[in-house]
């Protein structure tokens, strides 16, 4: 009797994408390895939004780095009444956003949102520019962890004073591992970057998680020191 093929591994983003390449970034958009691509907001997200007590701005300007397919993206513009602009790399990714905010749009012409290709790190927006709100779900996780500490002095430029940085942290996995994407991530790693220019004022496990985001989430919300 002939061998039964054995199953292939199914591919992860660490297989594929490279920390000095970012064009791979897009071949996993190619090749659909994407687990991060939820198909929807996070529910995380909206309990931010909805529930959480928080005063969110209501009027203004939002940023979304590594927005992906834009579904939180779009979310927020449609929630909070916000100018939401979404930064992503990968044109695969940018395609489909750009066809889901017109089908959004579509529905509601109230809603503003858009999509660059820009890279998050060298994004430059004048002082006037800054964002009211900035949401980051799952691009800490993908950056390579000696790029961090830019992350948090790119949040805390982006960021106007008063203003809002909401946080998914997310995958919380043990045990440590060096490879990524997603790199190993605690609350704490943000705290030590985050601490000098935020107070943070909410942080707390979601009272609904997406399936693949159970027991391995917090959210947490800070708000850049005037």
């Amino acid at each position: 009797m002939a061998a039964q093929p054995q199953d292939q591994p199914q591919l992860q983003p660490k297989d594929i994408v490279k920390p000095d390449d970012q064009s791979t970034w897009e071949t996993a958009w190619q090749k659909g390895v994407t687990p991060w691509d939820a198909g929807d907001a996070q529910p995380s997200l909206k309990e931010a939004v909805k529930s959480s007590g928080l005063d969110l701005p209501s009027s203004g300007r939002a940023l979304v780095p590594g927005c992906g397919s834009g579904y939180d993206l779009i979310y927020i513009a449609q929630a909070t009444g916000l100018s939401c602009l979404g930064l992503e790399i990968a044109e695969t990714a940018i395609k489909k956003a750009s066809q889901l905010i017109d089908e959004a749009k579509a529905k509601n012409s109230n809603i503003f949102a858009s999509i660059s290709n820009q890279d998050f790190f060298t994004f430059n927006p004048s002082e006037s520019e800054r964002f009211d709100l900035v949401y980051d779900h799952t691009f800490f996780c993908a950056i390579p962890p000696p790029t961090r500490k830019t992350w948090g002095t790119q949040m805390a430029a982006l960021v106007k004073p008063g203003g809002h940085l909401i946080v998914i942290v997310y995958p919380i996995f043990s045990p440590y591992t060096p490879e990524g994407p997603p790199y190993y991530i605690r609350p704490e790693h943000y705290e030590e970057l985050l601490a000098p220019n935020f107070e943070k004022i909410l942080d707390k496990v979601p009272e609904v998680s997406s399936p693949s985001h159970v027991d391995k989430e917090r959210l947490v919300v800070w708000k850049r020191r005037v």
